[in-house]
């Protein structure tokens, strides 16, 4: 049986590759997640708040020396989705059929 795949990951691949990197990582910095998904801050920003109010990141703004620093963290939800997530897609590769 085919299972439903989390629209909020399946329908971003920018959300998609945030919390695959934050899954390897734990954390990162705003700057790296840019740098590794190659998006524009402004689209990063966007997508990293819609992963924050749904519970599967916790975002920490700081400083590091005089400059705003912000770091990305996966939570315990978000690891838990993405397990879910990859689970769904298994459902699909392995599908048989009745």
């Amino acid at each position: 049986m085919l299972k439903e795949l989390d629209p909020l990951l399946h329908n971003s691949q920018l959300r998609l590759g945030i919390v695959s990197i934050l899954i390897t990582v734990q954390e990162a910095e705003f700057g790296y997640l840019c740098a590794q998904t190659k998006a524009s801050e402004g689209n990063l920003s966007i997508q990293l708040k819609k992963l924050k109010e749904a519970g599967y990141i916790d975002i920490i703004k700081g400083y590091k020396g005089n400059f705003p620093l912000t770091t990305c963290k996966i939570s315990e939800l978000g690891v838990q989705k993405f397990k879910d997530y990859i689970n769904a897609l298994k459902s699909y590769i392995d599908f048989k059929g009745d």
